[in-house]
């Protein structure tokens, strides 16, 4: 039997219908998947992942990606790898939510995590990823 359970489920949707700023849907050993909602006007935030690489794929909506300072339009459709070391951050500058599925490897997060806010993110000291032992 798997350490870890397998998963399944309608991304898509899932994406569509989220309206929390990180939702962690499924953390194995190596990967991670989560769901973000980006408000208007929002963004995820300046950050670099040591050791972390990084998939995010945008559902819905229209924003700017910003890696080591190079600005792109990120809007529903694009993909961009975020390689570990790379300064980042994902800018909502559309006029509705920014819907984004991300997929770090290893994982990033504690298991379950939901942040309702960016600002309850920021302030959470317990997120952090899984320690394998």
């Amino acid at each position: 039997m798997a350490e870890y359970e397998p998963y399944q489920g309608d991304l898509f949707e899932d994406v569509r219908s989220n309206e929390d700023f990180r939702h962690v849907l499924h953390t194995t050993r190596h990967t991670q998947l989560v769901i973000m909602t980006i408000p208007a006007g929002g963004e995820i935030g300046e950050e670099v992942h040591e050791g972390i690489d990084q998939v995010l794929i945008a559902v819905d909506g229209r924003g700017t990606s910003i890696l080591d300072g190079r600005k792109q339009p990120f809007t529903a459709g694009d993909v961009v790898v975020v390689p570990e070391g790379t300064r980042h951050n994902f800018v909502n500058d559309g006029d509705g939510p920014l819907r984004i599925a991300t997929v770090y490897g290893p994982p990033d997060h504690r298991p379950g995590t939901v942040h309702h806010t960016k600002a309850e993110a920021d302030h959470d000291d317990g997120d952090v990823p899984p320690q394998d032992g």
